[in-house]
């Protein structure tokens, strides 16, 4: 007779479902984080979300997002989930080791203890006071060199981070750096626009200037010589002239129309 499957144990059902009810959660935030920073092409506004989105998933104790600076020394905070007010704040790598340690090497870092982590012994009494349980830091890259990091720190009191929440933040990271390499884009096209507005205007600006300055040169050189001008020439030759002068207006109009 053949064999008859062992139906899932309690225990087994309980885990299945909050695997299942994990991986809702992440499908949630990640369309809502996708819903919001498609409708905007604001630095701020982008990476402010993804941390709000991130602390409230998670019920972080923090979640902020750093960009790399050039040196390797610092690092600028632009978003945090916890103070929404704190950005465009500079930061002293050696204070955290373990953001530095993510942004060198382009790997996820996660400390399942930080209090026991001989990196940060020397913030140990920090981490004490405001009880600390993990950390992750998670490199946002573009061409394979970390342009940033998600930084996520949970308390003793929330769920350590799974497998499936460290590769969920992974995910998000890699939108936020699509994102940012989005809004680098647009706010490059603007430049380029806005130097190319500035080159129009000061082109119209030498146009005028030389025509005023023609026209003057012209009304004085009539004011001179106007009446031996019109006897010399006659009205015949006076005639063409003008029929000339109106064809090459009206091809200057055009000409400024694009056409």
């Amino acid at each position: 007779m053949p064999e008859t499957a062992t139906p899932p144990s309690l225990e087994q059902l309980q885990a299945r479902t909050s695997d299942l009810e994990r991986e809702r959660r992440h499908l949630v935030t990640l369309v809502d984080i996708l819903q919001e920073v498609s409708g905007t092409l604001n630095f701020v506004d982008i990476m402010q979300t993804i941390t709000q989105k991130l602390g409230e998933t998670f019920g972080l104790d923090r979640c902020s997002i750093f960009l790399a600076e050039r040196g390797g020394e610092t690092a600028r905070l632009v978003a945090s989930y916890e103070d929404p007010g704190i950005r465009n704040y500079v930061v002293d790598l050696t204070r955290y080791p373990e953001l530095k340690r993510s942004l060198d090497s382009g790997e996820t870092v996660y400390i399942p203890d930080a209090q026991a982590d001989p990196n940060l012994k020397h913030i140990r009494g920090a981490l004490a006071s405001r009880n600390v349980k993990t950390i992750t830091v998670v490199p946002i890259t573009w061409r394979r060199v970390a342009i940033g990091a998600i930084f996520l720190r949970t308390d003793r009191d929330g769920a350590a981070f799974s497998e499936q929440d460290i590769a969920f933040s992974q995910a998000v990271a890699s939108l936020a750096a699509k994102a940012l390499r989005v809004v680098y884009r647009y706010e490059r096209l603007l430049k380029r626009h806005a130097e190319q507005s500035e080159l129009a205007r000061r082109a119209e600006r030498e146009r005028i200037a030389l025509i005023a300055y023609l026209r003057r040169l012209m009304e004085g050189a009539a004011e001179r010589h106007g009446q031996q001008v019109d006897e010399e020439l006659g009205r015949s030759v006076m005639d063409e002239l003008d029929r000339l002068v109106d064809i090459t207006m009206a091809v200057l109009a055009e000409e400024g129309k694009g056409r």
